[in-house]
């Protein structure tokens, strides 16, 4: 996609009802992403996730890592990591994304899909660390994958395609009312790196 004929609106709020989803495409020119794609590949120091599903400790193939402005811990399937401190890219990163959506993030957790047969499966971010109704911001870079929404109640589904370096933001009470995944495929055999910026609340 040409950044200079994009003509998505990052304003319009994907979601129907109960939420806020805004999508502003590429954010940069892919050469630029590229360089943040590798950068991020060989710089960060990647760990496989760890989940608990069914009272068991599963090993994920996707990997993580977790960053912020304190060594904030964060708590999700059963699991506390704590933060790492930020690294330059991650800061223009952060410094890019605050600029562009109007909020502000003190945390980021990364992760890295090897190819399209890893994914997430639905859930929503709504941890007692985060600040609610928070505004959270998605950062892809690498190979486009889809991206679904699933309303809580009415199981009403928005799906988006989420470009190389791209930008997407969640916010309102999308996590209240709605779930969201990464849909596996075994047609894309290329990698992606997430980044999503958050809030953690500070007591």
């Amino acid at each position: 996609m040409d950044l200079f004929t994009n003509q998505i609106d990052p304003n319009k709020n994907w979601l129907p009802y109960g939420g806020i989803v805004n999508y502003f495409g590429p954010i940069m020119e892919p050469t630029e992403a590229n360089g943040y794609f590798q950068k991020l590949r060989d710089t960060i120091p990647w760990e496989h996730d760890t989940v608990q599903m069914f009272g068991k400790r599963i090993i994920t193939k996707r990997k993580v890592a977790w960053y912020g402005e304190k060594p904030f811990e964060y708590t999700y399937s059963n699991i506390t990591k704590k933060a790492l401190f930020w690294t330059p890219e991650l800061l223009k990163l952060k410094k890019r994304t605050e600029q562009l959506t109007k909020e502000t993030f003190n945390s980021c957790l990364l992760n890295f899909y090897h190819s399209g047969e890893e994914g997430m499966s639905w859930h929503s971010d709504d941890e007692k660390e985060l600040a609610q109704n928070g505004a959270i911001a998605s950062l892809s870079f690498g190979a486009e994958r889809n991206f679904v929404f699933k309303h809580k109640t009415t199981d009403a589904k928005v799906k988006l395609g989420l470009d190389h370096g791209s930008l997407l933001v969640m916010k309102g009470e999308t996590q209240t009312f709605w779930h969201h995944r990464l849909p596996p495929t075994k047609m894309i055999k290329t990698p992606r790196i997430n980044l999503t910026f958050r809030t953690i609340v500070q007591y």
